[in-house]
């Protein structure tokens, strides 16, 4: 089973997503759908109770509820109850709510667009194009983000590739921001004031491309050497940060400023920032 996941915005609201490419069908975290349709301050627990209930009622769609591992709100993986979307489709019918329709057509929406998107791959793309167009990014911006994403999705394919897996990701991460920025994954978010935001969302363009360099360098030289591993791979990634690192002090030489700085997409772009940047 291949899962990617996304997260998806329901109105204002992150619903996790994972797509099985065996199944081709979307599975959602039951917890942010509950979070969606109901005002429950704990959403968990509601779902513990409500999962309780339906059991002792005999209901197979809890029992049939497959578990993923997915990014929590801390941002650690952990097993996470999901539904796909007939499953889902029970569930609501347990929870009383205005959003239940709403919710529902929007699930069937998803699910169309990424079979969609499998079809032709190029509606993807515009659909990011969009995203950030409609959360208030400039163009200039949109095309420097997407590069990256381009130069992400070719890095961890060729961390794979080497054997590279779960956790060391972010660690080889951590090691290629540093080397160029000064600063880990987490200090950069704490420096531009981020908590749970994604960083590369709240780069600047000068930011992205650094960064850019940095992934594309890495996966170059990833080919060239051929590293066996994390243990190798750690030593590729510092080699790929040191190329965007060297690019950077360059250009703040002439410059004269720092082009790492605390300015993110809420500075960025004012009180008026669209509520969805914030909470990326």
């Amino acid at each position: 089973m291949s899962e990617k996941e996304k997260i998806q915005l329901f109105q204002d609201s992150k619903v996790r997503t994972a797509w099985d490419d065996e199944e081709e069908k979307w599975y959602f975290s039951i917890v942010d759908v509950i979070a969606v349709l109901t005002d429950s301050k704990d959403p968990a627990l509601y779902w513990r109770v409500l999962k309780k209930r339906l059991k002792d009622e005999g209901n197979e769609t809890v029992t049939n509820c497959n578990a993923f591992k997915m990014v929590a709100s801390d941002g650690k993986r952990r097993q996470t109850d999901v539904a796909d979307q007939e499953q889902l489709f029970r569930l609501i019918q347990s929870i009383p709510s205005p959003n239940a329709e709403p919710f529902k057509q929007w699930m069937a929406r998803v699910a169309s667009e990424r079979i969609d998107e499998i079809q032709d791959p190029e509606k993807a793309i515009d659909r990011g194009y969009e995203y950030y167009r409609r959360l208030g990014y400039s163009e200039a911006w949109i095309n420097e983000r997407m590069k990256g994403k381009d130069a992400r999705k070719a890095l961890t394919d060729e961390w794979q590739r080497t054997g590279v897996s779960g956790q060391q990701y972010a660690t080889l991460t951590d090691i290629i921001t540093q080397e160029w920025s000064g600063m880990t994954t987490r200090q950069y978010k704490s420096f531009k004031g981020l908590k749970k935001e994604n960083l590369r969302d709240h780069m600047t363009r000068t930011e992205s491309a650094l960064n850019t360099l940095a992934e594309v360098a890495a996966t170059e030289l990833s080919q060239k050497v051929d590293p066996k591993g994390f243990t190798e791979q750690k030593t590729v990634a510092k080699r790929g940060g040191k190329v965007a690192a060297t690019a950077r002090r360059e250009l703040e030489k002439q410059l004269g400023e720092s082009v790492v700085t605390r300015q993110n997409a809420k500075a960025l772009y004012g009180p008026d920032t669209p509520k969805e940047i914030e909470e990326q």
